[in-house]
């Protein structure tokens, strides 16, 4: 690795999260270290702060695809579950609660993956700005999040036991709405369109 016995260079401990337990995630400390200029990104420097805000409007695009791909997973893990669980003597499916409660979800689902295309769309074109990554980072990390837990909600005691799929996706999602930008600093962009 470059950066093993590079002078300057250390990284912190291990930080424990709720979620994302498949990643590491900790410190890192840059005290008085030389990069060497093979290994400037870009054309000059002093630009990686300027690299980086030029990068954000994809990096939410991205946030979203994720946000996107767990409400679809979290209603196809409530579908299942729900058709399999029997309370009462009948599959919970079977209640019109958790009918009513399984086709709002997928709805969310659906619009959520027509936005998200369009939003895809007009990026592969150069036409996505920087309000519109950020609605579409907004709200589909909210939806997700409010997704997540209806769906735990259905799996009852289950959905709180870390074996459970829905569990993880659950605790993952909490984070979709913090990084990449917290999501209020999307409303703030955004209200600068209005």
């Amino acid at each position: 690795m470059e950066t093993d016995g590079l002078a300057g260079f250390s990284r912190g401990r291990n930080l424990e999260k709720i979620g994302m337990h498949g990643q590491d995630t900790c410190e890192l400390f840059f005290d008085d270290v030389r990069v060497p200029r093979s290994n400037l990104l870009g054309d000059a420097e002093g630009e990686g702060f300027v690299q980086l805000m030029q990068q954000l409007p994809q990096e939410r695009l991205l946030i979203a695809v994720v946000a996107a791909a767990a409400i679809e997973k979290s209603v196809a893990l409530a579908v299942e579950y729900a058709k399999d669980r029997e309370a009462f003597g009948r599959p919970i499916f079977e209640f019109q609660n958790s009918r009513f409660v399984l086709a709002e979800c997928d709805t969310v689902a659906t619009v959520a993956w027509a936005y998200l295309d369009d939003c895809v769309a007009k990026h592969l074109r150069g036409e996505l700005d920087i309000g519109g990554a950020a609605k579409a980072k907004l709200w589909l990390t909210e939806q997700q999040c409010e997704v997540a837990d209806r769906c735990l909600q259905l799996f009852g005691g289950y959905g709180y036991m870390r074996e459970y799929p829905i569990s993880q996706l659950f605790v993952d999602s909490r984070v979709q709405k913090i990084y990449g930008g917290a999501n209020e600093i999307m409303k703030e962009i955004i209200s600068r369109s209005l």
